[in-house]
């Protein structure tokens, strides 16, 4: 009997190689690292990413340059020599050393990490032409991706949420992009700095024309795209001028490196939030698991609702037939049931709802605002009880 053929196996896509403005290898050393550690690096966008080969697809680290705020070259410690390989990126809550292969490979880095954040190609590093012209092409795609997104400090917040973000946060930056308070198609920049321990806060207005955004100061001036109007802040003003963002570079996916079964290559993984890991299952000769223990609130029973307190048109007492097992009269103050009688001269007995205050000694006589109709039906038995009673209690 022959048997069914099997389909043919596709051979198991591949994932899409990262895109780079510049890449190549780096040796990184953070805050927290005791030596050099050698990765496989990209610039892209305002990010630089780490990986463990030039292989792999997903990123092990990255590293954010929207803090950037400079970069230095600095000789190893313990040595006063430095032979062109060692660079510091400093940001603003951190600072990175890298060490390179080449003094050209160095001025590379450093010359495409200032095109990203400066916007401009730097004229200051030892770099040849055709350097210059790959910088020069960067930074044209550079603008034109960020002209399709919004800067990350505009926030969509009021003027005085603005203000009082740039005062709480003062090291999340100082200036602040928010939408117009106009109700216009345009935005508005808040800064906030401090002369002489006090703080100035100043707005500007930028309007909406068209595809351009203008700046609405003394001399007017035009940006192609709102991170440009950002960036004319910043170096018009000698960096003084710092864009606000929070530190939120949390991930929110949990997720973890792992070797592929058939080409042995570090892929990214990602558990599925919809299938959650139930956890090892207990011996089957072990003890059951406990339940859930419940808590003190669980245990506690439900409380009475409270009685609606009578106001000045309710009638404070309400007849009933039968004689009252336990009188209950709030003794240490309040609302309760007292039989009528007992703190008043005249008037057919009954149980009323009434405000007793403290009582010490001899019974405080407790007054009741008014007689109801209804009870004559109260047997003459009742009345007699509860007048030995009040004897007694006297």
């Amino acid at each position: 009997m022959a048997s069914a053929l099997s389909p043919p196996r596709l051979p198991k896509p591949k994932g899409i190689q990262p895109s780079h403005y510049y890449e190549g290898f780096l040796e990184k050393r953070g805050p927290g690292d005791q030596d050099y550690r050698k990765f496989w690096a990209g610039l892209q966008g305002l990010s630089i990413y780490f990986y463990g080969s030039n292989r792999d697809f997903q990123h092990l680290e990255k590293l954010d340059l929207r803090t950037f705020v400079k970069l230095t070259d600095e000789a190893p410690w313990g040595s006063s020599r430095d032979p062109g390989i060692h660079f510091s990126l400093v940001l603003r809550d951190q600072e990175v050393k890298f060490k390179v292969e080449s003094l050209e490979s160095r001025e590379m880095w450093k010359g495409f990490i200032l095109t990203v954040v400066e916007l401009r190609v730097p004229s200051t590093l030892t770099l040849l032409p055709g350097h210059l012209y790959m910088m020069a092409e960067v930074l044209t795609k550079e603008e034109a991706r960020r002209s399709l997104e919004v800067p990350p400090c505009f926030l969509k917040v009021s003027r005085l949420e603005a203000q009082l973000l740039l005062e709480r946060y003062p090291e999340c930056g100082n200036l602040l992009l928010r939408p117009s308070g106009d109700g216009k198609d345009g935005v508005s920049v808040t800064t906030r700095q401090t002369l002489s321990g006090t703080p100035v806060v100043r707005h500007y207005k930028v309007k909406h024309e068209g595809a351009k955004y203008v700046i609405d100061v003394e001399d007017p001036f035009s940006c192609s795209s709102l991170d440009a109007v950002v960036n004319y802040f910043v170096s018009h003003t000698n960096k003084a001028l710092v864009p606000f963002l929070l530190d939120d570079d949390y991930e929110k996916v949990l997720g973890y490196v792992d070797a592929d079964k058939e080409n042995g290559e570090s892929v990214w993984m990602a558990p599925s939030a919809s299938d959650p890991d139930p956890g090892p299952a207990p011996p089957a000769d072990g003890p059951k698991s406990l339940p859930p223990a419940a808590s003190s609130q669980d245990k506690l029973p439900p409380l009475p609702p409270l009685p609606r307190l009578p106001s000045q048109d309710d009638n404070y007492v309400t007849p009933i037939g039968d004689d009252p097992a336990a009188d209950y009269v709030n003794q240490d103050g309040g609302w309760g049931w007292v039989p009528l009688g007992w703190g008043e001269a005249s008037g057919p007995p009954g149980l009323g709802w009434v405000w007793g205050g403290t009582q010490t000694g001899s019974q405080a006589p407790l007054k009741l605002s008014a007689n109801s109709p209804g009870l004559g039906d109260v047997t003459a038995e009742l009345a007699e009880k509860l007048q030995k009673r009040r004897a007694l209690e006297q």
